[in-house]
């Protein structure tokens, strides 16, 4: 059985020479464990490594959301009596829609 092997040293099984890599140089932490650049699993499917960068791009979390349009026609389907709710949801939506379509 394999020795455990501790943060910051590369955990990448060489299983020819039945050892870890040990290395320390670089480590990162990874879903499989610390890897040192020659090991990451991007490295290992002989694809280069991801640039770092901003991630999502500006508008990612401006963009409206599908579930906004949804409510607008869930308020139209409660006014027109479509769908069945509360007296309270039922009045609320035929204000809602009353200003939305003037």
């Amino acid at each position: 059985m394999p020795e455990p092997v501790e943060a910051g040293v590369c955990a990448h099984w060489i299983g020819a020479e039945r050892r870890h890599c040990r290395s320390t140089d670089r480590v990162r932490a990874f879903l499989t464990g610390p890897r040192c650049p020659a090991h990451t699993p991007r490295a290992l499917q002989g694809r280069p490594e991801i640039p770092p960068g901003a991630g999502l791009p500006p508008g990612a979390w401006t963009t409206p959301s599908p579930l906004a349009a949804s409510r607008v026609h869930d308020a139209q389907a409660i006014a027109s009596g479509k769908r069945r709710s509360s007296p309270q949801a039922y009045r609320a939506a035929q204000t809602a829609t009353r200003k939305a379509n003037p």
